[in-house]
């Protein structure tokens, strides 16, 4: 099948503009990376770092795999005297996808501030910023072009008829978001938190082209999540997401199981989780969980239901997920914090 240049990369975007969400990052484990979520959600953990690591590849069955990795740490400290809390964060992002490469790499720092309204509770509004570097690309090398098809035979060697037309093969962009989160206990022992964010506010333009008209459009996203303690070694943990950007909408949720390893009661950090999640319209996602005190593995496959499936034979992507967290031994740990923005 001959495609031009221009074709093609229409093709690559609306095929990213589906699976990535508009060109953003696509995680099954959306959870596991905060700032991506709604920046106002990161130090809502119990501790005073966090180090959160995701691995995907998507659509082994269908074209060359596309490959996501996320890094992303935080630093949750007291203000003062106060109740308040304030949570630094950074997040390093990388993408490939398709024949030619598309690849992105985020660079993103973001702070968040926990204000407590309660003297009683765990009861926290905070405001979360995101802002950083942005890159994209991709390798010219790997496409085709109607003009280096001679009797049918495709020529390297024939000029493409393309020259001069791309602008760019890579292009940097200043990104940015914030957002807004409650987080308190029902009762004694039920945790959750509700929030919004809004990222892409300043609509960087996205061309390979000299169009300066092409921008991003914003992205709005709902998060949830509750946590519910059965017994002293059973717990459900549940999360919810959407989103809206352009014509495009996304819901993910889900719940895992949870069961203590210990009877270490209700603070019990050491449990094997299992559950489900669904992309509506796209995919049922098993998950697996394990956690032992400072540190989580996450396992989670997408089964795809999309119209994809006959091409996919119902194979999506595989995640895994690596999480370190704890508290610092400085007067400034949160440890001994009364009330603490948790989940």
């Amino acid at each position: 099948m001959r495609m031009n240049c221009r074709n093609l990369l229409l093709a690559l975007c609306v095929c990213s503009a589906f699976n990535l969400n508009a060109q953003d990052i696509h995680l099954s484990q959306f959870y596991e990376t905060p700032i991506l979520r709604n920046p106002a959600l990161i130090g809502i953990f119990n501790g005073d770092y966090r180090v959160q690591a995701v691995y995907r590849n998507q659509w082994n069955s269908v074209t060359i795999p596309y490959q996501t990795g996320t890094v992303s740490a935080e630093l949750k400290f007291p203000v003062g005297r106060s109740e308040d809390f304030v949570t630094t964060g950074i997040q390093f992002t990388y993408d490939r996808a398709g024949t030619a490469k598309l690849q992105s790499v985020q660079v993103l720092p973001a702070i968040n501030y926990h204000k407590s309204l309660s003297q009683d509770k765990n009861m926290f509004l905070s405001v979360g910023f995101m802002g950083g570097l942005v890159q994209r690309q991709f390798d010219p090398s790997k496409l085709t072009f109607n003009n280096q098809y001679t009797g049918g035979r495709f020529d390297p060697t024939t000029a493409s008829g393309e020259e001069g037309k791309l602008a760019l093969r890579g292009y940097t962009y200043l990104d940015a978001g914030a957002g807004l989160s409650f987080n308190s206990t029902i009762g004694e022992d039920v945790n959750y938190f509700i929030g919004a964010a809004l990222y892409h506010f300043t609509r960087p333009r996205i061309s390979f082209y000299n169009d300066k008209t092409i921008t991003m459009d914003p992205k709005l996203t709902f998060n949830a999540g509750i946590t519910i303690p059965m017994d002293d070694r059973v717990r459900i943990i549940g999360q919810y997401n959407q989103l809206h950007m352009g014509a495009y909408s996304e819901y993910i949720g889900g719940a895992l199981i949870g069961y203590s390893l210990y009877k270490d009661g209700l603070e019990s950090s050491r449990a094997f989780y299992g559950g489900l999640f669904m992309r509506y319209k796209d995919a049922i996602i098993p998950s697996f969980r394990l956690d032992m005190e400072t540190y989580e593995v996450g396992f989670t496959y997408d089964a795809n239901i999309s119209k994809l499936r006959t091409a996919s034979q119902t194979f999506g992507g595989f995640e895994v997920s690596l999480v370190f967290k704890g508290f610092l031994n400085s007067r400034n740990s949160t440890l001994e914090s009364i009330h603490c923005p948790r989940f």
